[in-house]
């Protein structure tokens, strides 16, 4: 039946809505005259008139006030508001007319009872019409039942908004303030945490939605943590922006990733140090399209330099991060100008064009091969790009007179087993050695794991496996990796660059490495899905053990010596380890030059082992 109506025109449905309201003003009418006579009213042929008039009048007051354009079953406390004003207005109009006409035999006083009880009759109907629509809804199409994690502002109005969504029905809310459990928050029980899993079997929950904006990281590790042995989907809030702009719906809900794990409370910038490299100068950013590049940039913008030139030889991922600062930008007010620059680092003379056109004070250098199996299987473009692309780079900036000159690199740069690696730390070997040498420029390098959610993370690539249905893949059980979400790294990044002096390597305090395999569990059991292996061989997704790939290490280690020294900052220190002069460099950079020119890949692990003791295959 709900069906069949849903699917009448709407032409249709708002007639039968007007004649509804027509006999309801009727109603209304006899009523009013019923309670005020204090018998049931049979209308004398003057009274009539007063039947007539109540649809006459209530009719068009609410078409002009949109009443006939509200839908039903998405009626709330604001379509509620607007039926009350029309009501009031023609209140107004009726009594107005009573009290002018004076009709024999009608009591003045209907002037007011008789728009009170067709408020009464008016508002009931749209409340019954709505809840019937909504739970027919449910009781057909109804799949998901779920809780609410946080029974704060933020619940209250997740709940608003999720209201109504007929495929969704909230059973609680959970909380741990013991003040706010055994109430209810506008009809739903608020229920303890330790109730949690009791709920979960008595009510059939499959869905808890967390919101908890303001929880630390760590007490919000806790809260999902302890929700994972439970068999329910578990999803966060999306930005309150939207949540509060009425626009969210369940789809809208982001799913939890592994940051929500593996994150740490940051660690709050130092302004000073943020701003002493950017604000009101000239910053370059080289692979600005790329994971850290573009959030580089994105910080950067907020710092508000003079101008923000971003280099990338991606066309797409130029004018990706372009239109999306110049959005920031504008909704924030920022000053600065965007330069989008579409070229290679290993264009010497394009480069050259840029610094003198533009005189950067400070270069970001993100551009880098870093997939470690592609690099693997391109060995030689890979040490064009990383290698000969940063020596091209820092090259123009000294000869510019460029002020900094901070590069980023990767836990793979030490003790390499891989291209990659490998020539990530000739990078930093060659910014060293230039370091070294007499001039203006101050060359230092930034060292630090995995990002999440960057390209070619393991992060997106279960996302994509667990939306596929598996199997999730790992390529031995006990690797471990070190990770740190994008954000908090390009803010120390930042931070970093503006300490050096001239030749740091600045490591980043990455927290404990994570087992990939553990990672990818979580990921499953966050789902709401169960793993499928030998003890349970019912369960939902598999982890599949791929084998190591060519240059994969087991584990990642960010210092090639011992003893790192501190730093202002809490989160980053500085590495002491021995470094080439330019005069010894230069011979294996030239051998290194010809063999890429070559494509000869054993003379490039030749030298790779002789320079920087990356181990054979």
């Amino acid at each position: 039946m709900q069906q069949k109506i849903l699917a009448w025109p709407r032409a249709m449905k708002r007639l039968v809505v007007v004649g509804m309201d027509v006999a309801l003003s009727l109603l209304a009418t006899w009523l009013a005259f019923s309670l005020r006579l204090d018998n049931p009213n049979w209308p004398d042929e003057v009274q009539l008139r007063v039947y007539v008039l109540a649809p006459l009048l209530a009719i068009p007051v609410f078409i002009r006030l949109g009443l006939y354009r509200a839908i039903f079953r998405y009626t709330g406390q604001a379509a509620l508001l607007t039926t009350a004003k029309a009501v009031a207005v023609y209140g107004t109009f009726f009594l107005g007319v009573l009290l002018w006409t004076r009709w024999d035999n009608v009591p003045r006083t209907l002037g007011v009872l008789q728009p009170l009880v067709f408020l009464l009759l008016v508002g009931s109907s749209r409340a019954l019409a709505r809840f019937w629509l909504v739970g027919q809804v449910q009781s057909v199409g109804i799949q998901s039942r779920f809780l609410i994690y946080g029974a704060g502002m933020a619940g209250a109005q997740t709940a608003a908004a999720l209201g109504m969504d007929g495929q969704f029905r909230l059973l609680g809310f959970v909380d741990d303030d013991p003040t706010k459990t055994g109430r209810s928050i506008n009809g739903v029980p608020v229920h303890a945490a330790s109730e949690l899993a009791d709920l979960v079997s008595r009510k059939g929950i499959t869905d808890i939605l967390l919101a908890l904006p303001s929880v630390t990281r760590e007490r919000r590790n806790r809260i999902i943590e302890s929700l994972r042995h439970l068999p329910v989907h578990i999803r966060t809030l999306p930005g309150m922006a939207d949540l509060t702009s009425g626009r969210v719906t369940v789809q809208d809900f982001r799913e939890l990733d592994i940051e929500d794990l593996l994150g740490r409370d940051p660690v709050p910038p130092d302004p000073e140090l943020l701003a002493r490299d950017l604000a009101r100068q000239v910053v370059l950013v080289t692979g600005a399209g790329g994971s850290i590049g573009s959030e580089l940039c994105r910080q950067i913008a907020g710092q508000q330099p003079s101008r923000l030139l971003l280099l990338d030889h991606s066309e797409f991922a130029l004018y990706s991060i372009h239109q999306e600062l110049q959005a920031l930008s504008l909704v924030s007010g920022w000053a600065v100008e965007l330069v989008p620059l579409l070229g290679s680092v290993n264009h010497e003379t394009c480069l050259l064009e840029i610094c003198r056109q533009y005189n950067p004070h400070t270069i970001y250098h993100a551009a880098a091969y870093k997939h470690v199996p592609m690099v693997e299987a391109n060995p030689a473009e890979g040490v064009r790009n990383n290698v000969f692309g940063t020596l091209k780079m820092a090259r123009v900036a000294r000869d510019c007179g460029v002020a900094r000159f901070v590069l980023i690199s990767t836990d793979k740069a030490v003790r390499p087993t891989s291209v990659m690696g490998a020539s990530k730390r000739m990078a930093e070997l060659v910014l060293q050695a230039m370091a070294a040498e007499a001039g203006q420029t101050c060359f230092s390098m930034v060292r630090f794991g995995n990002v999440l959610g960057s390209s070619g993370s393991v992060v997106p690539l279960f996302r994509r496996q667990l939306a596929a249905g598996g199997p999730l893949t790992v390529t031995h059980q006990d690797v471990t990796r070190y990770f740190m979400t994008i954000p908090e790294a390009a803010q120390l990044v930042l931070q970093a660059g503006a300490m050096a002096k001239g030749g740091e390597v600045f490591v980043l305090n990455m927290g404990e490495p994570v087992r990939i395999l553990d990672m990818a569990r979580r990921m499953i059991e966050l789902s709401g899905l169960t793993v499928r292996d030998a003890q349970n061989p019912d369960g939902d997704i598999e982890i599949a053990i791929t084998g190591m790939r060519p240059g994969e290490k087991l584990y990642e280690e960010l210092l090639i010596g011992g003893d790192p020294a501190l730093t202002i900052h809490p989160r980053i220190m500085t590495a002491r380890e021995d470094c080439m002069t330019w005069a010894g460099l230069q011979p294996c950079l030239e051998k290194l030059a010809r063999a890429c020119d070559a494509g000869d890949k054993d003379t490039i692990r030749v030298v790779f082992g002789e320079c920087v003791g990356m181990a054979s295959q």
